[in-house]
């Protein structure tokens, strides 16, 4: 699964993954977020014109565009596999498939000292920015604009961690998977071209745990310091 993740590097250096023309997408100044949670607005990027890419905002957790009210299942990651036959994916999965921007994301694991969670954060070397594959919708009856990640069985060296990932596609894909007009029947396969083997990670900090302190965001920069590698 993926239940939080970071996006802490300027803008710049994360845009530079994308086809993005328009001044006011190039030219964002996003706060660095060190613990993104679902249900709270993102970035991400689908198909734009001419080629290009286009970034959107909406909520993560996806709300299908048939839905009447708001999804009480949680809906913040799509499995890889059920995502072309599940009726809260599967449309999305053939027309409006996007990219979430990150650096980051965390996993856990259970202390054999005290029976609680301990959070890692995972990342590429050099803690490079990268892209979940997802899916995106807009929901009229709601106004919502949203959007979901896929995830995939762990590969290593996440297996040391849990037995699912996020699916982080490799850059040479961004395009085939974007395009409205890709067959579905290649899309399993674009989702196969994965950068997982890359990931690097290190034990962080309990307070990474809960989203908000005292009704506040839990966002900040100490989240992320190493505790003890694995």
């Amino acid at each position: 699964m993926c239940g939080r993740y970071t996006k802490y590097l300027s803008w710049s250096e994360i845009h530079r993954l994308y086809r993005l023309t328009a001044p006011a997408e190039t030219g964002r100044n996003d706060e660095p977020r060190y613990n993104i949670a679902p249900t709270q607005d993102v970035p991400f990027v689908t198909a734009g014109e001419d080629g290009n890419h286009r970034l959107r905002e909406g909520r993560w957790w996806l709300v299908p565009f048939w839905a009447k009210e708001m999804p009480k299942a949680a809906m913040f990651n799509a499995r890889i596999e059920g995502i072309d036959t599940a009726p809260a994916f599967r449309d999305a999965y053939k027309s409006k498939r996007c990219l979430i921007p990150a650096d980051g994301f965390y996993e856990w694991t259970i202390s054999p000292a005290d029976g609680k969670k301990d959070p890692w954060h995972i990342y590429q070397p050099g803690h490079a920015p990268f892209s979940f594959a997802g899916l995106w919708a807009y929901n009229s009856n709601l106004n919502i604009t949203s959007c979901t990640i896929i995830t995939e069985p762990a590969a290593e060296p996440m297996k040391q961690l849990h037995d699912r990932q996020p699916l982080i596609l490799d850059p040479a894909y961004y395009d085939a998977w974007l395009d409205p007009v890709t067959p579905k029947d290649s899309l399993k396969d674009i989702l196969s071209h994965d950068i997982d083997g890359q990931l690097q990670f290190n034990r962080v900090g309990r307070e990474v745990n809960t989203s908000a302190v005292n009704k506040l965001p839990n966002d900040h920069p100490g989240l992320v310091g190493p505790i003890n590698p694995l």
